[in-house]
């Protein structure tokens, strides 16, 4: 197998740790590009083996498949560039949450997917939401959430709920991490523990919970109940907490479906438009 990274910046660049990291895939078995050719050369020298692409068309023309790491409104230029290379047996997958199937469908000639990753993947864990195209076979599926188990749970979801399952599983880990850290600043402010003792903590603490989670078969209601006493000291934080955050995960959801509808629409438009082209000539 040859896999192929078409952008190399944050999550692209953290892909391709993941993958060799887990073993799934060897530097050798790798190809990338970026428009900023010092990216990739810093990749190279990291990982001895990894080719080195000169073009985005090159990094096709060497892999089975293909991830694309791009911004969204750069996806319209990327798939043109590299439309003359593309095969029907090519499998291209989009890492952006907006880009739509009907969007890589309409314009390549391969068998396309969406793929939603977490940097929960930089250690093994968290989940891929994959959603894919009518034209993987349930081989290509098979080939391709085989992959992405190497470095955390492969999931498949619906198209209409990419944005919801993006919030949870892709950007849940900001979420979570900015809600520890103010907690961890007042804790630091008002009783004088170490800062390193408080994150230390609280990493454990998320840690176990999330087993507990996925692995000790309990909901969130079912560990407060765990957990809170009547009466005690969690129940009344948590009593706090309820009436302070009234609200806020509404917003917080309006605020991600908000951003991901104004970028569809941006998206729409460019893929309309060039689609418009390809009719006049």
């Amino acid at each position: 197998m040859k896999v192929g990274f078409i952008g190399t910046g944050s999550m692209g660049s953290l892909l391709i740790y993941a993958l060799i990291q887990s073993g799934a895939l060897e530097p050798r078995q790798i190809a990338a590009s970026n428009r900023t050719p010092s990216k990739v050369r810093q990749l190279s020298l990291r990982y001895p083996g990894l080719h080195e692409s000169q073009s985005n068309r090159e990094t096709v023309i060497r892999s089975n498949i293909i991830f694309l790491c791009v911004k969204p409104l750069e996806f319209k230029h990327v798939i043109d560039d590299i439309l003359p290379v593309v095969n029907p047996n090519h499998i291209i997958v989009s890492i952006t949450s907006p880009v739509q199937l009907r969007h890589l469908e309409s314009s390549l000639p391969c068998k396309v997917s969406k793929v939603i990753p977490s940097v929960t993947h930089q250690v093994g864990s968290g989940a891929s939401l994959c959603i894919h195209g009518e034209r993987m076979t349930s081989e290509d599926r098979a080939v391709l959430e085989s992959l992405l188990s190497h470095i955390g749970r492969p999931y498949q979801v619906d198209e209409a709920c990419t944005r919801i399952t993006s919030d949870f599983s892709s950007c849940g880990p900001a979420f979570i991490s900015f809600f520890l850290e103010q907690w961890i600043e007042s804790a630091v402010k008002l009783t004088g523990i170490k800062r390193a003792d408080a994150c230390a903590l609280a990493g454990e603490m998320l840690l176990g919970t999330g087993k507990l989670l996925t692995e000790g078969g309990y909901t969130p209601q079912e560990l407060q109940a765990r957990v809170a006493v009547p009466g005690g000291i969690t129940a009344q934080a948590l009593a706090l907490l309820k009436v302070s955050l009234d609200g806020v995960f509404d917003s917080l959801i309006h605020t991600t479906h908000d951003k991901y509808d104004e970028d569809l629409l941006k998206l729409d438009e460019l893929f309309r438009a060039g689609e418009i082209n390809r009719q006049q000539y």
